[in-house]
């Protein structure tokens, strides 16, 4: 892969980690990489293991996690904080992610991680899918 595209992928990367809760779907994305959909989708899956659309959703899901920690926010104002519409969806993929549905990881007790730095936590707590969290290789 040419470092063009990886610096045009790395701009598509960084605009679903900022802008997580806008509407955003591969056309888009594929834009602000310049290049075509079905390109911008491969690559982006070459370089990073992941479609566009679970990087996505995996950052949604992460951000999902620290509001319901706060424990202020309902499970569908979280939902639509992250910018899911629907929130069978979203409690689809948050179990699928997390391993419990998103109402049982906010009533779950999360004070004992409290002293622990942000940039440590998200580390910690990136959701991963259902296999790797098997795998017995971990950080």
């Amino acid at each position: 892969m040419e470092l063009a595209d990886l610096a045009r992928l790395r701009r598509a990367r960084d605009t679903i980690d900022r802008d997580y809760a806008q509407p955003l779907d591969v056309p888009a994305l594929a834009r602000v990489a310049l290049m075509s959909s079905g390109h911008f989708s491969r690559s982006f899956r070459a370089a990073y293991g992941e479609t566009p659309y679970n990087y996505l959703m995996t950052r949604r899901i992460e951000r999902a996690k620290a509001l319901l920690r706060r424990g202020d926010l309902t499970v569908t104002e979280v939902c639509m904080e992250v910018g899911c519409t629907s929130l069978g969806s979203f409690s689809s993929r948050f179990t699928e992610l997390v391993g419990e549905s998103p109402s049982a990881y906010r009533a779950r007790d999360h004070e004992p991680g409290a002293p622990i730095p942000a940039c440590i936590a998200k580390i910690r707590t990136r959701p991963v899918r259902n296999g790797e969290a098997n795998s017995p290789a971990g950080p």
